[in-house]
Formats: C-alpha cells, sequence, structure tokens
C-alpha cells in the first residue's frame, strides 16, 4: 500500500483522483486546498488529514516523516494549472514522486526547469494524459500506424463543453492562471492528435477569444481543424434538444470516431500503469504543452485557408 497525498482537494477533478488511490488499494494520508468544500473526502478516504493553509500542510507532512515514520509515495496534484510547477517541485523535495493533472506547465521551458529537479531528487513526474489509455483512442492509434495511405488524414475536433457565467470570474477565466480556452479544455485532445499522427508541422490560430477558440494544426499524418467552445450558443440544434450540455466529435476522413463512453476510469487506468513503473513523464507531455503555447502566442487570423466549419456560424 502506497501513501498519497493530494493538493487540490476542492477541484473539480480531484474526486477522480481520490477513486484511483482507493481502486488502486492505496492511502491518502493528506489533502490540502484552501477552500474546505471538500466532503467529498469521506466518500474515499474520511481518515486523511485535511488543511486549508499549504505551510500547515507542508508542516504536516514533515512530521509524518519524522515523528512516525510515514514517508509519502507521491503527491497527486489537482490545483490551478499556473500552481502545477510550483506543487510539483514540492513533491518531488518531500521525496515523493508527483502525479499531475494536465496542463502539466504552461510553457515549455518549464518542462527543462522540472527534469533538473527530477535529476536533483532522483524522482519522477508523472502526467495525467488518460485519452491514451481510453480503447477507441489505442484502436485510432494503430489503425493510422497500419494504414497505407499517400496523403494525410483529415480530421474535425469539435468539442464544446458549456459553462456559466462563474468560469470566467474563476482562475479558469484569467488567461495567465489557466492559460486560456485552448489550454484549459484543449490540452489533451492535441496530445491525443500528436501522440496519433505525429510531429506538429504547423499551428494556425483563427479565432482566439474568452469562451471559444479554433484553428487548424498539421501534423505528420493528419490536417486538423478544431474548435473548441464553453459558450452553449454553440451547440448543435438537435444536442440542446435532448439538454444536453456537452458535445464532443472527432472526424476521421468524414468518419466518425465513437469514443462518447468510457471516460469514468481513465484516471484509476492512469495510476495502475503508474504504479506498474510505467506511466507518461516530462518528454510525454512536452509537445502538447507546446502546441498550447504557441496558440496563446499567436495573432489570431480570422476566417481565412482551413477553419472549422463551426466558424461559418
Amino acid at each position: 500500500m502506497k501513501n498519497f497525498a493530494l493538493i487540490g482537494a476542492a477541484g473539480y477533478i480531484a474526486p477522480r483522483h481520490m477513486r484511483a488511490i482507493k481502486d488502486t488499494n492505496n492511502n491518502l494520508v493528506a489533502a490540502f486546498d484552501k477552500g474546505d468544500s471538500v466532503g467529498v473526502i469521506d466518500s474515499y478516504f474520511p481518515g486523511a488529514d485535511f488543511f486549508v493553509e499549504f505551510e500547515r500542510f507542508d508542516r504536516h507532512i514533515e512530521k509524518l516523516k519524522y515523528e512516525s515514520n510515514t514517508l509519502l509515495d507521491y503527491v497527486s496534484i489537482c490545483s490551478p494549472n499556473y500552481l502545477h510547477d510550483a506543487h510539483i517541485r514540492f513533491a518531488l523535495r518531500s521525496g515523493a514522486d508527483a502525479i499531475c493533472e494536465k496542463p502539466l506547465v504552461l510553457n515549455p521551458w518549464n518542462v527543462d526547469k522540472l527534469m533538473h529537479v527530477e535529476e536533483k531528487t532522483g524522482k519522477k513526474i508523472y502526467n495525467i494524459l488518460q485519452l491514451r489509455v481510453h480503447p477507441s483512442i489505442i484502436a485510432l492509434k494503430e489503425k493510422v500506424k497500419n494504414a497505407n495511405k499517400d496523403s494525410k488524414f483529415e480530421v474535425d475536433l469539435t468539442y464544446l463543453t458549456s459553462r456559466g457565467n462563474w468560469y470566467h470570474t474563476s482562475w479558469k477565466g484569467d488567461h495567465s492562471k489557466s492559460g486560456g480556452i485552448a489550454t484549459n479544455i484543449g490540452v489533451h485532445f492535441y496530445d491525443m492528435l500528436s501522440w496519433i499522427f505525429g510531429d506538429v508541422q504547423e499551428n494556425i490560430v483563427h479565432v482566439h477569444e474568452k469562451d471559444r477558440a479554433a484553428g487548424f494544426l498539421e501534423f505528420e499524418n493528419a490536417r486538423v481543424r478544431w474548435f473548441l467552445s464553453i459558450n452553449a450558443n454553440y451547440l448543435p440544434e438537435e444536442v440542446k434538444a435532448k439538454g444536453q450540455t456537452t458535445f464532443r466529435s472527432i472526424t476521421i476522413d468524414g468518419e466518425e470516431l465513437e469514443f462518447s463512453g468510457g471516460f469514468t476510469d481513465l484516471h484509476t487506468m492512469v495510476y495502475q500503469d503508474i504504479l506498474a513503473g510505467k506511466g507518461y513523464g516530462l518528454e510525454a507531455a512536452r509537445t502538447a504543452i507546446g502546441i498550447v503555447h504557441k496558440i496563446r502566442n499567436s495573432e489570431p487570423i480570422g476566417l481565412k485557408g482551413e477553419y472549422h466549419t463551426f466558424l461559418k456560424n
């Protein structure tokens, strides 16, 4: 049984980490979040110590080490994007490996700096890249690998996940903290695309606003038009009619990729891989971080060239 600590226990994604720790028969000994709406812990680890001040959390981890000989094996990190770098460093300097949500960091150079911390501490940094363990995505990767094509795959990626006004007031609406919409809700899709279709050759941004972003990515084996939004007004009418608030679609050469299900256990599968000595580290995260950094710092060109069909409306 491994000992875990959790940073960002009040966040949306934290329960998936708690479940993954429990499902892999390990123990959560301590958790931290500035917010105290963390009653969900009772469903998984009611005996875990909880802190709302980082200094006390830090002190508690030290006390566990020196007073009760309880050593941390892993620190799971679900904090806001701009804090990942600091919390990863805390984990490694505490003698634990880090398991961090995406985006691992906001800037490509942060990856290099974290590599130095890995070397100094001898500890590892793992990224949650859950789409890489989704059965439909694995099958697609195999299909692309075995394809005998003279031309590149034509891909359209559409992801709409409705968010209310709170989003823009929270850290997620602050580009300096979240990296903007393409980073916050799109980074795992860019990772998936590069994992399947190879290195990035072109990265063009058509639109980048607070509630939507769209662009064109060309990879070794694919040409991708992408559209992301948190605005419910962009949902297709048939989706609205069903009362649904999310729309996810990937078409490849006009054929829809079915991957709407199978998302609930992906974090557990990632944890199982990490605990088995596998998992995805710093280098695996580098390409997607580079893609979102370029998107964030590019001047949108408007409706020119290969743009997504949703922009026509």
